[in-house]
């Protein structure tokens, strides 16, 4: 469970700032290259690569260079970590509702 832990705060981590989201969005879509990544965003070409070494420290991204073109791609199943641990808080909170729900309505004297 430690490792599971560590491998989630550097998703969370990465996941956190808005422009390595944008870039994560954008790789959803297929590969791109860093100047591809880099166009719609407000920044200099040093910044968004700063921005993906912490994509790729997390797993979520990896690129390969061919020449002098770095190429990078999303890592699903890295996404697929977060969004499971997301689902199972989610499912647990659905549950406490769930049980919430049904003590009000065979009590509804004790709600007022």
């Amino acid at each position: 469970m430690l490792n599971y832990s560590a491998t989630l705060d550097l998703i969370f981590h990465a996941l956190a700032d808005p422009s390595r989201r944008m870039i994560v969005e954008r790789l959803s879509h297929g590969p791109a290259s860093v100047r591809e990544l880099a166009r719609p965003l407000a920044m200099s070409l040093p910044a968004v690569i700063q921005h993906l070494q912490v994509l790729e420290a997390s797993g979520l991204v990896r690129s390969e260079k061919v020449g002098r073109v770095r190429t990078c791609r999303i890592e699903p199943v890295v996404l697929k970590t977060a969004e499971q641990w997301i689902t199972e808080r989610r499912t647990s909170w659905e549950h406490h509702l769930d049980r919430l729900g049904d003590y009000l309505t065979e009590h509804p004297d004790e709600t007022s």
